[in-house]
């Protein structure tokens, strides 16, 4: 910026040589006019007629783009590296099943890490249920970085198979949440020994997006709340065909499940958190799982 102002403060104070050509004259007011402009100062005269070539238009032709492409490419990565969709499936086990199948299926499910398109997933037990209406025992959580490549996931063969062989045979019910979080912040993979909260709320009908929104706010401010969250994410779901009708969906991180259960403690607090939103809520699944501390934390 400071290399700019001296070029616009070297065209405002020199004086134009005589030119030959009145055209190299226009050229050389177009360009004037469209660095003054960027820096926020004022123009005098008419506008120019026509789009201004200067590599600080902000309306830039082809050619201006050829020079900047690298800058460009630093954009949209950061940007799409910023976006991170998470996935959770909540398992009912068979009550009849050998436990065994239950440790294969949770197994296959790990291996699914292999995948490309994943870049953080485990699977596992839960450490408990904290739902009324329904007993889940398992838990995966897997991460993505686009719904194209969560989809690329879902449609892979390995992971068909890995359902209808290990999975489908054992469970009595499934229930699927998928959402990009409104600020996500925080490493992507959950570390090995890490603690989770996952909530899941199902909002009442004829609900307005004000609603809405002061339900998403009242759980985003979770984290200042509660300083043992380490990280959190909030968001929609935007996979509704399995999801029960539940539509907001969070995923508190804590270190260990220490610091899990140091949230109980705070009923006070809890309490209060609950009662900003309980009005607008028809549902709410709560589940607790500790991921396995042998888990590979580069997934």
């Amino acid at each position: 910026m400071k290399l700019i102002q001296q070029i616009v403060r070297s065209l405002s104070t020199t004086q134009l040589p005589l030119a030959r050509s009145s055209q190299k004259i226009q050229i050389y007011s177009q360009n004037l006019r469209c660095s003054r402009k960027m820096l926020g100062l004022k123009t005098s005269g008419p506008a120019p007629p026509t789009p201004c070539s200067h590599f600080l238009s902000p309306n830039p032709t082809p050619t201006t783009f050829r020079h900047f492409k690298p800058y460009s490419s630093f954009r949209s990565i950061k940007m799409s590296a910023e976006q991170i969709v998470e996935h959770v499936v909540l398992f009912k086990a068979k009550p009849d099943v050998d436990p065994s199948k239950l440790s294969a299926m949770a197994n296959n499910l790990n291996s699914l890490t292999s995948l490309s398109q994943v870049v953080h997933l485990s699977a596992g037990p839960l450490v408990r249920d904290r739902s009324s209406s329904f007993s889940f025992t398992h838990i995966l959580h897997s991460r993505y970085k686009s719904k194209s490549d969560l989809a690329d996931y879902s449609a892979h063969p390995d992971h068909v198979s890995v359902v209808k062989e290990y999975v489908l045979p054992v469970v009595d019910d499934i229930m699927a949440v998928d959402w990009i979080p409104t600020d996500f912040s925080g490493p992507i993979e959950v570390a090995p020994g890490s603690a989770l909260r996952v909530t899941f709320l199902k909002l009442k009908e004829k609900l307005g997006e004000s609603e809405k929104s002061q339900v998403l706010s009242a759980i985003g401010g979770i984290k200042e709340k509660f300083p043992g969250i380490e990280q959190l994410t909030v968001g929609e779901n935007f996979s509704p065909g399995r999801a029960k009708g539940f539509s907001i969906a969070s995923i508190a991180v804590f270190k260990g499940v220490n610091e899990l259960e140091a949230l109980e403690a705070q009923t006070e607090l809890a309490n209060e958190q609950k009662e900003k939103v309980r009005d607008f809520l028809d549902g709410v699944v709560v589940v607790d799982y500790a991921v396995p501390p042998t888990q590979s934390a580069s997934l």
